[in-house]
């Protein structure tokens, strides 16, 4: 009797390519509905990091122009006199060196940088070009 109970079929072992088939086609909707939500997710980081980006060097600008009365000649004098402590990087073109610089408006004001743009030449979710921020 003891025997009778622990014998088991053991013919059938493994999956059916049916059941792999079901498997991969479930985890291919379940792809194709969370790929576009990360990547549109990962696009507005990397526009909210340019943002913070800008807002920060511009500051660092405001403030070297107000210290000394001149504008910065290079980016690197903002983290030679500590306003900035590192250039960032354009989270698009994913370099430090692709920033544009804008001169002064004003021809009599001394040094070379006013403002800064992005150098992505990409669009912007909202339409806009990241180079005109």
């Amino acid at each position: 009797m003891l025997t009778i109970l622990y014998k088991k079929n053991f013919s059938k072992q493994g999956f059916t390519l049916i059941e792999i088939l079901v498997v991969l086609s479930i985890i291919a909707t379940l792809l194709s509905l969370v790929a576009p939500r990360y990547f549109h997710t990962l696009q507005r980081a990397k526009e909210n990091t340019l943002k913070h980006d800008l807002i920060t060097m511009r500051d660092a600008i405001d403030k070297f122009y107000s210290d000394r009365n001149t504008y910065p000649d290079q980016l690197d004098e903002l983290v030679q006199l500590k306003y900035l402590r590192a250039i960032p990087e354009d989270p698009f073109t994913e370099s430090n060196a692709t920033w544009i610089l804008l001169l002064p408006v004003d021809i009599e004001s001394k040094g070379s940088i006013y403002d800064i743009q992005s150098g992505s030449p990409n669009t912007a979710s909202d339409g806009t070009l990241y180079a005109s921020w």
